[in-house]
C-alpha cells in the first residue's frame, strides 16, 4: 500500500513538473498569440493571451510579439537603377511596431517564419525588407538621376517610398516610425553630375548677361532716335508756330526789318 502511494506522489510530481515545463509566461512589453489546433481552422484558431500559458497540448504553439519599437538595416547595400539607368546604392534603416490589436494578424500572415525569439528577425529578413526593396526597385525607375542628385530630390524619393513602405507595413499590422533610404553614388557619377551643374550655371550666367546687353543695345537705340527726333524736329517753321501759339495780340512798339512779325512773306 505505501509503495502506491509512493508511487502516485511520484507520478503526481511528474505530471505536475510536466505541467509547469509545458507552460510558458508572456515575457513584459509583448503580447502573447496562441494557436491552437495546427491553426486547421486558420485565423480563428489564434487569439492574444498574457500571463502564464499552457502549450502541453499537442498542435499548441506560443508567438511572443513585441509590442516595443523594433529597429533594423539591410546588412548589404541594395542596388537601384535611375530611369536614365544610372545605378547607385542604397542601405536603408528603419523603425517600426506592431500594432497590439493587429498582432493575431502579424502571426497569423508569417506563422511559417517560427514562433521562437527571432521570430520579428526572420519576419524582417524574409518579408520586410523584401518589400522595401521592391518598392525602391519600382521608384527608383521613376527618378531620374539629376533629380534625385539635385537639391532635395533624395528627400522627395525618400518621402515617396517611406510612405509606399508605411502603407505595406500597415497592411500587415505593423506601424512604420522612421524611414532613410541614405542613397549613394558612385565618384565617377558624383563628378559627372557636379559638371553637368557648373555648366548649366555658367550658360544661366551668360544667358543673363546676354539679356542685359540686349536691354542695354535697345534702351542705346531708343536715346539715339530721342536725339534725332529733337535734332530734326526745331524749324524756323515750329519756332514761328510756337512763337505764334504763345503771342497775346499786342504788336511790338519797334521791330526791324519790313515784314510784320510772325507774319511770313508770300513769294
Amino acid at each position: 500500500m505505501k509503495v502506491k502511494l509512493i508511487l502516485f506522489a511520484v507520478l503526481g510530481v511528474l505530471v505536475a513538473a510536466v505541467t509547469i515545463s509545458s507552460c510558458e509566461r508572456v515575457a513584459p512589453n509583448y503580447i502573447g498569440v496562441l494557436m491552437e489546433n495546427y491553426g486547421k481552422a486558420g485565423k480563428e484558431d489564434f487569439s492574444t493571451t498574457k500571463g502564464r500559458v499552457n502549450t502541453l497540448v499537442p498542435g499548441t504553439e506560443l508567438f511572443q510579439v513585441p509590442l516595443f519599437e523594433q529597429r533594423a538595416s539591410f546588412e548589404n547595400p541594395l542596388s537601384l537603377k535611375a530611369a536614365d539607368n544610372t545605378a547607385f546604392k542604397s542601405q536603408p534603416t528603419y523603425s517600426y511596431s506592431v500594432i497590439e490589436t493587429r498582432a493575431v494578424d502579424v502571426v497569423f500572415q508569417n506563422k511559417q517564419l517560427g514562433s521562437g525569439d527571432e521570430f520579428m528577425r526572420a519576419l524582417e529578413n524574409n518579408i520586410l525588407e523584401a518589400k522595401i526593396y521592391d518598392i525602391m526597385k519600382e521608384e527608383s525607375r521613376k527618378f531620374v538621376t539629376d533629380s534625385l542628385m539635385a537639391t532635395g530630390g533624395s528627400l522627395r524619393f525618400e518621402e515617396r517610398v517611406q510612405d509606399l513602405v508605411s502603407r505595406e507595413f500597415e497592411a500587415r499590422g505593423l506601424h512604420l516610425t522612421t524611414f532613410s533610404s541614405q542613397l549613394e553614388f558612385s565618384d565617377k557619377v558624383t563628378e559627372k553630375i557636379d559638371n553637368r551643374n557648373e555648366v548649366n550655371t555658367n550658360v544661366t550666367v551668360l544667358d543673363q548677361k546676354i539679356i542685359e546687353q540686349r536691354k542695354r543695345n535697345e534702351l542705346a537705340a531708343l536715346q539715339a532716335l530721342e536725339n534725332k527726333i529733337k535734332s530734326t524736329g526745331i524749324t524756323p517753321e515750329l519756332l514761328q508756330q510756337q512763337a505764334i501759339e504763345k503771342w497775346d495780340g499786342h504788336l511790338p512798339a519797334t521791330w526791324s526789318g519790313s515784314a510784320l512779325p510772325f507774319v511770313k512773306a508770300i513769294k
